[in-house]
C-alpha cells in the first residue's frame, strides 16, 4: 500500500504557479512520444494544463478553483471539478490518461491511479520523482528538510508499477539547462532562482517545514551563493546542458 500523501493547498498558495510553472518543450516530447497514437486524453490532477498536447482531444480534471482559473493563461480548454479517486467517466472512455507530477498530492494514489486504468482504454503516463533518486541534486546538502518531505512524499516507482501491471516502462527524463517548469530540478545550474519567494511557492513541498525553516534554509544559500562556496563545490553545472536526476515517465500499457 502507498502511504497517504498531504495534498498542497493550491486554493491557498497557487496564484502565481502558471507563471513558474510551464510546459518545458523538450520535457513535452518525452510525454508525446509516451502517449503515442492516443487520440483522446484524459488529464489528471491537471493543474494549470502542462504538458497536455496540443494535437489531441484532452479532457481534464482538477479539484483546485486557482489551478483551473490559471488554465486560459497556459490557453488550456477548461477542467472539470472533480479528483482522481473518483473520475466522472464511464470505463475506456479515453484512448489515454496522464497526470503530470501531481501523483504525490493525492490523498489515495492507489485508488486515483486505477481509476486511471479504467477510464483509459490503452495507455496511462505518469511523470513523477524516484524518492530514491533525489539525493543525486545538490540541494541534499542545502536544503535536506526539504528533500526528506519529497521523499515521503513521492510513491516509490515499484509500488507504481505494482498498480499499473507488469508492462510498465521507466523512462528517465533529462532536465534542460534552462528548463521553463520550475521544478526543483530545473535550477541545478541556477541556484540563484531558490532566493526567489515566488519560486518556492510554486514547489509544494516547501510549504510543509515547520515555521521559520524556510528561512532558515534560503539563508544558508544565499550565504555560500555570496561566498562563492556554491560555485566552488557545484559550479560545474552552471554549464551542463541536461541533469539526469530523479525525474521520470512512467508509461503503462493497459
Amino acid at each position: 500500500m502507498i502511504i497517504t500523501n498531504k495534498a498542497t493547498d493550491y486554493d491557498r498558495t497557487g496564484q502565481n504557479y502558471s507563471g513558474y510553472r510551464k510546459s518545458d518543450p523538450r520535457i513535452a516530447e518525452y510525454v508525446s512520444r509516451a502517449l503515442g497514437n492516443a487520440k483522446t486524453i484524459l488529464n489528471v490532477g491537471a493543474g494549470a494544463g502542462s504538458y497536455e498536447p496540443e494535437n489531441k482531444y484532452v479532457a481534464a480534471v482538477e479539484p483546485s478553483f486557482v489551478m483551473r482559473s490559471q488554465r486560459h493563461l497556459n490557453n488550456r480548454v477548461p477542467a472539470i471539478i472533480g479528483k482522481a479517486e473518483s473520475l466522472p467517466f464511464d470505463d475506456n472512455s479515453f484512448d489515454a490518461s496522464m497526470a503530470m507530477l501531481t501523483v504525490h498530492h493525492w490523498p489515495d494514489p492507489e485508488k486515483g491511479l486505477n481509476e486511471m486504468k479504467r477510464v483509459s482504454k490503452s495507455r496511462i503516463v505518469i511523470m513523477t520523482y524516484d524518492p530514491d533518486e533525489l539525493d543525486k541534486f545538490w540541494n541534499v546538502n542545502y536544503f535536506p528538510e526539504v528533500v526528506e518531505i519529497e521523499k515521503a512524499r513521492y510513491p516509490k516507482s515499484e509500488l507504481l508499477q505494482n498498480i499499473l501491471g507488469n508492462t510498465c516502462e521507466i523512462i528517465s527524463v533529462p532536465i534542460p539547462f534552462d528548463c521553463t517548469d520550475g521544478f526543483q530540478e530545473a535550477f541545478y545550474g541556477r541556484p540563484e532562482a531558490f532566493l526567489n519567494k515566488e519560486v518556492r511557492n510554486s514547489q509544494s513541498a516547501w510549504k510543509f517545514l515547520p515555521e521559520g525553516a524556510e528561512e532558515e534554509i534560503v539563508n544558508r544559500l544565499e550565504s555560500e551563493l555570496n561566498s562563492g562556496e556554491w560555485d566552488r563545490k557545484y559550479g560545474h553545472y552552471r554549464s551542463e546542458p541536461f541533469f539526469h536526476g530523479a525525474l521520470k515517465l512512467i508509461v503503462s500499457s493497459v
